[in-house]
């Protein structure tokens, strides 16, 4: 496929590391405005569809009719790191909708942050469907189930009903023919979904600019997710992560996903982008993003420091001394296609 270096490390000016990947970006014209590589790249969403994915929960109105909180419907939408304060938002939305744990379909699971993990560890406290980074989105799936009297045995399957709607509605925002949606199993059991990153980024425009969405009931209800996941936006991930750091500015709605694949969209200058590294890296995320947004001229300036200071320049030992560098070599190429 047609990929560009995105990302170069080098140690003592030796080439140690190259990412490579393909990068979209588009109007409120939907045109492709800036590319890298292929963007008809076929890109699975991973966990970057979670928005997507939380949208009937949202449509069905579930968060207002159990009385949920933010932090507890921006749940819906996150991969959480298993914090404090994500366990107790998840137990008390466990409450609300009076779910047994076991009716998930995510394994058993110790948090994604090192401190929660190691503390449950020193206290020999057992692996829990709830610390699993996806249990929001699947305990948003079996309400959800309930509300519209769908079976909620076997709403991971793709041919649930619950499913093909999640499948019908990125279909509709992504501009993708159901026939050209590449469907596998993610990996908390589900099914992911790949498209075009030219799509992906035209979802990306639509879930920042809501009123690009024609039906007015879905508008609403993208309005009211993204609204929440920039009010809580530590539910989405956690601090000192890409996706928190990201939405913690209310003009940017944004998600990645494993193995590597991004997904943001900026409300005022009406632009979408997608990103897949090509190597499954997340670790460069902060580097290219952060590129994307200084080569657009983003006015925001503390977003783009922020994002810089998840992942420096600068490559240091263990001891804190400088033994290399991370630069960015890639150019947002205008497409002329």
């Amino acid at each position: 496929m047609n990929s560009k270096v995105l990302v170069e490390e080098t140690r003592a000016n030796l080439l140690e590391n190259v990412h490579s990947g393909v990068v979209c970006g588009v109007n409120d014209s939907k045109e492709a405005i800036y590319q890298v590589g292929n963007i008809q790249h076929n890109t699975y969403y991973r966990s970057a569809a979670k928005p997507i994915q939380a949208l009937p929960a949202f449509l069905s109105k579930i968060d207002l009719k159990y009385g949920l909180t933010d932090r507890e419907a921006a749940l819906f939408t996150a991969s959480h790191r298993g914090e404090t304060y994500h366990i107790e938002a998840l137990e008390t939305m466990k409450e609300k909708f009076a779910i047994d744990e076991n009716e998930l379909f995510c394994p058993y699971s110790y948090p994604l942050n090192a401190e929660p993990k190691e503390a449950m560890l020193r206290k020999n406290m057992e692996k829990r469907k709830l610390y699993h980074n996806c249990s929001g989105k699947h305990m948003g799936f079996i309400a959800t189930c309930r509300e519209l009297g769908f079976p909620t045995e076997g709403y991971w399957n793709v041919d649930h009903p619950l499913q093909q709607l999640i499948l019908k509605t990125l279909s509709y925002l992504s501009e993708t023919p159901l026939s050209d949606i590449h469907v596998g199993v993610d990996g908390c059991g589900v099914p992911v979904f790949a498209i075009p990153l030219h799509n992906m980024a035209i979802t990306s425009l639509k879930l920042a600019c809501p009123d690009l969405i024609d039906d007015l009931e879905l508008r609403e209800a993208v309005e009211r997710m993204t609204t929440i996941m920039n009010n809580e936006f530590n539910m989405v991930a956690s601090e000192n992560f890409i996706c928190s750091t990201l939405l913690q500015d209310r003009n940017i709605v944004a998600k990645g996903g494993a193995k590597g694949v991004y997904c943001f969209g900026l409300k005022k200058e009406r632009l979408g982008f997608a990103l897949k590294v090509l190597d499954g890296s997340e670790d460069v995320w902060p580097n290219v993003i952060a590129s994307i947004l200084e080569q657009i001229d983003y006015e925001n300036k503390e977003t783009i420091a922020n994002i810089r200071s998840l992942r420096p320049s600068i490559i240091k030992s263990d001891g804190g001394i400088e033994v290399g560098a991370i630069q960015e070599v890639f150019a947002l190429t205008p497409n002329t296609k």
